[in-house]
């Protein structure tokens, strides 16, 4: 084997694309390679996106591999990391619509708001205050509103602590609960797509059967 054919392999977990675009190999992978073979490999197109590849498309090691000795006959691999790179298409997305817009934030809302006062309901959270109201002043209150007022609002500053956004504003660097619950759902989701869009794995499955 000659000096400089060994290329290190990286694939890229995910990529986005638009729909009829030439994916290439610099698009999924990161590489190691010698000089005088990087400017052949980086627009060598691994793919071509078309209408009936729908919405995701796995492309596996082996087909990259099988690609790039089609250019570099003796072309050896080392690949690291994954072995299967997404590729998401991204459809023009469309202006949302007003009425639709507020019809969802007016649910969230009233459906939000219901399940606070059912929960507080479920709890008796009114007869909590009143009874730390007596114990603290000796007197009895139907309507505690200096416990009542204060702890609305920590409820509202508790879920901006929680979630660490303000809008789009994040307060700091470290992820919510919601985002890290967000990651594993998308981890999953990677991993059912591999499992079952792969047509590499697909046709190795049926070739046993």
């Amino acid at each position: 084997m000659e000096n400089g054919q060994l290329l290190y392999l990286r694939l890229r977990h995910r990529v986005q694309v638009r729909p009829s675009q030439h994916v290439y190999f610099e698009d999924i992978a990161q590489y190691i390679v010698a000089p005088h073979y990087e400017e052949k490999l980086k627009r060598l197109r691994i793919h071509t996106v078309s209408p009936e590849d729908r919405h995701l498309i796995v492309i596996d090691v082996v087909k990259v591999i099988k690609r790039l000795q089609e250019v570099i006959p003796h072309l050896e691999v080392e690949v690291l990391g994954p072995s299967q790179t997404i590729i998401e298409i991204v459809y023009p997305q469309k202006s949302p619509q007003f009425l639709l817009v507020l019809f969802v934030w007016i649910l969230l809302f009233t459906g939000s708001g219901l399940a606070i006062m059912n929960f507080h309901e479920d709890v008796s959270m009114l007869a909590v205050h009143q009874r730390i109201y007596k114990m603290m002043t000796g007197i009895e209150e139907p309507h505690p509103l200096w416990l009542q007022i204060p702890y609305s609002f920590g409820i509202g500053i508790g879920m901006i602590l929680f979630f660490n956004h303000v809008f789009k504003k994040r307060l700091n660097e470290e992820p919510s609960p919601l985002e890290v619950e967000m990651f594993n759902y998308q981890q999953s989701l990677d991993h059912y797509v591999v499992m079952h869009e792969n047509k590499e794995v697909e046709k190795k499955l049926n070739d046993n059967t």
